[in-house]
């Protein structure tokens, strides 16, 4: 059981709190869970061919890639708190190189483990040459490719999550004046519209433009596409700063409210799942969708992403489903999620590999999936481990280390 305190969002260590000014939030480490299983569901099934079967629930397992929505709600909001509260509160900002050591820390060397896996083992990737090489260690494929490479289909998001930690320090930037200023409702909520702008700009005009002028990468893959939904992220951390200083109004308490409600919120993204799954957010399979379906699907995406994330920032500590969601091994399952995410297609390959299986007939989707998650599950419990955690702690490596909390999903992972 956890305590009170990593049950209500605060930080268990009295001397972290006023260092950081952001809290433990336990509710958020199930989520990630939740986003990497859906993740894994929706590639297993499409491989199996589930897509096309079973009606409408098959266009819903297509849309489980809702759960890279779920991650960059949950970057938005984790990475722009610690920076937001700091500047709030007048403490000393975080230098951009120590972030940035921090962020190569979390993200590379599982990242490197799952390249190395996927471009040794996956035999379509036989024979890849030392620029192949240098461009998948770069995560730069979706920047010079215009296909996905064997084994690593899903590290196209993690090169948008890349995208955006680059680009963070400059949009703090501009929220505070460069460090002259506190952040205002005005200028933080400008930005999330700003961002929000731009992505609708992008997707319904930029994105063909940029197609047309070059016939490299893959752009509507890069962060324009996916800049609501860390905006959204962006927006419940400046409503939970304001919160928790005393400072609300009435769409604060209103999404205090709706966090309370982890069954509202729920049963909304399922309801807006579905919607998804229709013809309104596109294809189920790999045509291309309209630009009306592709930004359809961007802001269900991103209101899903949000509803799940509220009922871990505004949640009721002493509510059933904050107990549930604070238990240990939940909360572990967010810790080893990103280790799942980084190795599961490497394993979902061998799965087909070793199994009379075959691809896209529809028959073995549970067998397929169960099997993915079999072998994953206790690979990433190795990666997190072996590397994350000894790569973890190395952060404090150059300045003189200062007591923190156990690292956890909601405090460390992007």
């Amino acid at each position: 059981m956890a305590t009170d305190a990593a049950v209500s969002g605060r930080s268990a260590d009295p001397a972290e709190r006023p260092r950081t000014h952001t809290p433990v939030f336990a509710v958020l480490d199930p989520l990630r869970a939740v986003g990497a299983l859906a993740v894994v569901t929706t590639h297993a099934t499409f491989w199996s061919g589930d897509y096309l079967r079973h009606g409408v629930f098959g266009s819903v397992l297509a849309r489980l890639d809702v759960g890279v929505a779920i991650f960059f709600v949950l970057s938005g909001f984790l990475l722009s708190h610690h920076f937001l509260a700091r500047a709030f509160h007048g403490a000393p900002r975080e230098t951009t190189g120590r972030y940035f050591w921090k962020r190569f820390l979390r993200i590379y060397p599982a990242y490197l483990i799952g390249v190395v896996l996927a471009m040794m083992y996956v035999e379509d990737n036989a024979g890849a040459g030392i620029k192949s090489w240098f461009t998948v260690l770069l995560m730069g494929d979706i920047y010079v490719n215009d296909t996905y490479r064997s084994g690593q289909t899903q590290m196209w998001s993690l090169a948008t999550e890349v995208a955006f930690y680059v680009l963070l320090p400059l949009l703090i930037a501009l929220v505070t004046g460069f460090g002259r200023h506190r952040p205002t409702s005005t200028r933080v909520l400008g930005l999330v519209a700003a961002m929000v702008a731009f992505n609708v700009l992008w997707t319904l005009d930029l994105l063909d433009r940029i197609n047309d002028a070059s016939s490299f990468g893959l752009p509507g893959n890069w962060l324009p596409s996916y800049l609501m939904w860390f905006a959204a992220g962006i927006a419940l951390a400046w409503a939970h700063i304001l919160r928790e200083a005393g400072r609300t109004s009435g769409w604060i308490e209103g999404l205090a409210a709706l966090g309370r409600s982890p069954g509202v919120c729920w049963a909304m993204a399922a309801g807006l799942l579905v919607v998804a799954a229709t013809p309104l957010g596109g294809p189920t399979m790999l045509a291309a969708p309209t630009v009306g379906q592709a930004l359809t699907k961007q802001v269900l995406y991103a209101l899903i992403g949000a509803l799940l994330v509220v009922t871990g920032v505004f949640n009721d500590r002493n509510s059933t489903y904050t107990r549930i969601m604070s238990r240990p091994l939940l909360r572990h399952l967010g810790h080893i999620s990103y280790g799942v995410f980084c190795l599961h297609l490497v394993v979902l390959h061998f799965v087909m590999w070793i199994t009379p299986y075959e691809l896209f007939i529809g028959t073995n989707g549970p067998q397929i999936l169960g099997l993915t998650l079999l072998i994953t599950l206790p690979l990433a419990e190795l990666l997190y481990r072996l590397v994350e955690l000894p790569a973890m702690r190395l952060r404090n490596v150059g300045r003189r280390a200062e007591p923190t909390a156990r690292p956890s999903a909601s405090s460390t992972r992007s």
